[in-house]
């Protein structure tokens, strides 16, 4: 008999337990979807207040001291871990990890703070032959799958538009670092970026327009470009950091327009209508968890890499796309 969660089947690992990486409020998250997977779960954290907090929240336990610490005990290979930690030490955690010998790690985004970050983790997976993906969950959100759904039954984006507006009115309720705001755009906006350019193609041309600057964000502040993705749909973008503004993505099909404002719902106008109306999707697993979470750690556990975002093409999207900010 096959156990099933929300109408899904449980998943049955081979190996050793799972490593969770960190202790923070995203691993909170992570640890609540890897208990609703009846998987279990190392987690390990560095900050004592992080930890007992963590397991104020989720029951579990967290070893202390450290990844290092960790490894020093010479625990058994994981069959997988996660990492979970602060953008600033995203890359070094997990070339750690792949030189202790795991073979597949699900990383969160952006992977590291510049280019050379995450090229030195895709150096290091591929000399490890392991596989190593970026936790873009806006990729399993159900609102996103339903949308793909509509695209491929219309024959696919003709055109598409995005806006990657952020509210910097209010960073310093971010807690970041200086060097984490200096790299906003890729840090966070890329969660817009990569959503836009997954559902209707990545980019084949690109011009690319920036102006203005924010003390914290030197860059550029004002963005806009367009462009021609590699499937042949034209597609624009605008984001402007010291304005009114939110996260948006549209695509148009021959027969609708896919409206995602906010992001985690998806509005259709069909052609020759000005009405807009919201779609009735099954949202019960991204009301449960944090939005699409579920489904890319399902996804990764089992091997179906199809719809993630692995190691080689983050660094192909900083190289190309992500030089929107003018890094």
């Amino acid at each position: 008999m096959v156990n099933t969660h929300c109408g899904l089947p449980i998943v049955r690992l081979k190996e050793e337990k799972i490593w969770l990486i960190g202790a923070g409020g995203m691993a909170v998250d992570y640890y609540n979807v890897l208990k609703g997977l009846s998987i279990e779960v190392s987690v390990i954290g560095r900050s004592d207040r992080a930890a007992q907090n963590f397991e104020r929240l989720t029951g579990g336990k967290v070893v202390r001291g450290g990844l290092d610490n960790f490894l020093n005990g010479n625990p058994k290979i994981p069959e997988a871990a996660i990492v979970s930690v602060g953008i600033e030490e995203l890359s070094e955690i997990t070339i750690n990890l792949l030189k202790y010998g795991v073979k597949k790690i699900l990383l969160e985004k952006p992977g590291g703070l510049n280019l050379k970050q995450i090229s030195k983790i895709k150096e290091q997976a591929d000399s490890e032959r392991a596989k190593v993906f970026i936790a873009y969950n806006r990729r399993f959100y159900a609102s996103v799958l339903k949308g793909k759904e509509i695209i491929e039954q219309d024959g696919g984006v003709d055109s598409f538009h995005f806006e990657f507006t952020e509210w910097s009115h209010r960073v310093n309720e971010w807690n970041k670092t200086k060097a984490v705001l200096a790299k906003w755009l890729l840090g966070n906006s890329s969660h817009v970026l990569d959503m836009a350019f997954f559902m209707g193609g990545f980019p084949d041309k690109l011009s690319m327009f920036h102006s203005g600057s924010l003390n914290w964000h030197s860059s550029a502040s004002v963005f806009c470009g367009s462009g021609v993705s590699k499937s042949g749909a034209l597609f624009t973008y605008i984001a402007n950091w010291e304005s009114a503004g939110r996260w948006g993505v549209e695509l148009m099909t021959k027969k609708n327009r896919l409206i995602f404002r906010p992001l985690e719902k998806l509005q259709l106008q069909k052609r020759g209508e000005i009405q807009t109306e919201f779609i009735d999707i099954d949202y019960e697993l991204d009301q449960q968890y944090k939005p699409g979470l579920y489904k890319q750690v399902k996804a990764f556990l089992s091997s179906e890499y199809e719809r993630m975002c692995s190691i080689s093409q983050q660094l192909a999207n900083v190289e190309t796309f992500y030089r929107i900010a003018n890094y």
